[in-house]
């Protein structure tokens, strides 16, 4: 990823062919280790190609990726198919009450001392 961000960075910079010592020179200005391989793995895969082309189709490519989320406190009422009509399933049962949590008094926190006093 730090490769692909120092690449990224070179092209924001106005550079629109960033060389392999282009996007080694960010890294190192930085303190991060530049993997040669992955650099011009990078170049490789990259080279003649438009980069907001491939962020475009890499925006579409993302887009039908699940991106997790509950699902389990929803309730779904289905439908029984047996004979002529069919029941419906009983709704789920009501949502468990949070407990409330007794919160200490701020003094207790920080042992009667503030950061602005």
């Amino acid at each position: 990823m730090k490769v692909i961000a120092a690449y990224l960075l070179a092209v924001l910079g106005g550079n629109s062919n960033p060389s392999a010592h282009d996007v080694k020179f960010i890294l190192e200005s930085v303190g991060a280790e530049a993997d040669d391989g992955r650099i011009e793995f990078l170049l490789s895969e990259v080279k003649g190609k438009d980069i907001t082309e491939l962020i475009a189709s890499g925006r579409e490519k993302l887009a039908s990726v699940p991106a997790g989320g509950g699902g389990g406190a929803v309730a779904v009422a289905t439908s029984v198919g047996s004979g002529a009509g069919g029941a419906v399933a009983p709704a789920a049962a009501e949502p468990k009450k949070e407990e409330k949590v007794e919160e200490k008094e701020e003094s207790d926190d920080d042992m009667g001392f503030s950061l602005f006093d």
